[in-house]
């Protein structure tokens, strides 16, 4: 036997303390748990000596993976927005229904979340087992759980409102999976008129014009124009077709090299947010994603340094990230955050308005979640007006390029209809 002293919160969110006898940690979390509260902290009495095969459960069988597999998993791809959702969503109601959390996390690991494996749940109860908190057993799987996800789960344990913070987080995800599935759909329709535009236009130039190319030259008539630069360019692509995806492919490696030095990436940001209708969008998406994720973390408690730090993180363009860190350089100041966040000039005045308001009210967390739902409404009608100019422009480009393929070949058969009817 063992001795183990154990600090936990009740789900009041009252602190208990106390200590065990039991063979080792694994048993001492699961009398814990018994007792109906959730383990904060648990460490070895000096001079006890805990029983070997603490990591082996009762009642369930965790295998731990050898390293070289866990790296493996580690180089996976990232869950979807939707997918974290989910996989939050059902361990919330697991937790709702009364289980321990040891319990919740051994039934996720025989639930299919898509985009997340069963061993991700495994792992974490065999980490929680081991006497780590949930937060510490999700930072050490970093390709599945996001440092806003840490910590507002660190936040949720601290508080003893860990079921609340998961069924947020699932809601936070929730939206953002929302806002992506508007921007696929609002390119759905251009992608595909484009790629057929596209595709008929190869087809006239490798199939259908090298055989009136071949009518031509036959009957030895001056053709127009327009008609041989069309054959030229035809003769040149069939020819030297190997330099299409050569300049495609060095194009691309210069826009990676531009795009990874300091001074390409922060003027490709600064382009994205001032070119006319998406930089509108994509203003809109920042605006309403930062204000959703300063909001969620704030009303989860997450410290106002911490919450701004992790939200820079986040947010994928430089130039609303340097803005974000005057904001939170001004806030270690003693400045509230409107301030600082006025005089960066990146965010409108309305979203600082509002979270004056919230300051002056004492609710920041309300107002930025004010914030991110206006911006959200005006992201859905920008999506909008952009899909409604996109689908006729790229209407208008397609038909001018096809007609003028047309042309071309219907101007040739007339001058030689005419040169026959003069023969």
């Amino acid at each position: 036997m063992a001795q183990f002293s154990y600090k936990a919160r009740r789900r009041s969110g009252e602190v208990v303390q106390g200590v065990l006898d039991v063979h080792d940690r694994g048993a001492a979390l699961i009398q814990i748990e018994r007792l109906g509260l959730l383990p904060v902290s648990l460490d070895l009495v000096k001079g006890a000596k805990a029983a070997k095969g603490a990591s082996v459960t009762s009642g369930d069988r965790s295998v731990s993976l050898p390293p070289f597999l866990r790296e493996f998993i580690g180089r996976k791809r990232r869950p979807k927005m939707q997918e974290l959702a989910t996989y939050t969503l059902q361990l919330a109601n697991l937790l709702r229904s009364g289980m321990p959390l040891t319990v919740a996390l051994n039934s996720m690991g025989h639930l299919e979340s898509k985009g997340i494996s069963p061993e991700v749940s495994r792992q974490l109860r065999q980490d929680v087992m081991e006497g780590k908190g949930l937060s510490d057993a999700m930072a050490r799987q970093p390709h599945i759980f996001s440092e806003l996800y840490i910590n507002m789960v660190r936040a949720g344990e601290q508080s003893g409102a860990l079921e609340e913070v998961l069924r947020r987080l699932s809601t936070h995800f929730e939206r953002f999976a929302e806002v992506q599935q508007k921007f696929v759909s609002a390119l759905i329709y251009p992608a595909i008129v484009g790629c057929v535009g596209f595709s008929i236009i190869v087809l006239f130039m490798t199939v259908i014009l090298p055989k009136f190319t071949t009518i031509f030259t036959d009957m030895n008539v001056p053709l127009p124009q327009s008609t041989q630069l069309l054959i030229s360019v035809s003769s040149f692509c069939a020819t030297y077709w190997w330099i299409l995806p050569l300049v495609v492919v060095l194009l691309v490696v210069f826009y990676r090299r531009f795009a990874a030095s300091e001074a390409g990436r922060r003027n490709l940001d600064r382009w994205k947010i001032s070119i006319p209708v998406l930089g509108k969008v994509m203003r809109l998406n920042l605006f309403g994603q930062f204000a959703r994720t300063l909001s969620t973390l704030l009303h989860n408690g997450v410290p106002v340094l911490t919450a701004l730090k992790i939200t820079e993180k986040i947010i994928p363009n430089v130039i609303l990230k340097d803005a974000i860190e005057l904001t939170r350089e001004g806030v270690t100041d003693g400045k509230t955050i409107a301030q600082p966040l006025a005089r960066s000039q990146v965010f409108p005045q309305l979203m600082i308005d509002l979270i004056k308001i919230g300051e002056e009210t004492g609710d920041v967390p309300g107002s930025l979640q004010s914030v991110a739902e206006t911006y959200e409404n005006e992201l859905t009608i920008a999506l909008r007006v952009m899909t409604n100019l996109i689908e006729p422009a790229m209407i208008i480009v397609m038909a001018i390029g096809v007609g003028g393929l047309l042309f071309s070949i219907l101007s040739a058969m007339f001058q030689i209809t005419s040169s026959i009817g003069r023969g």
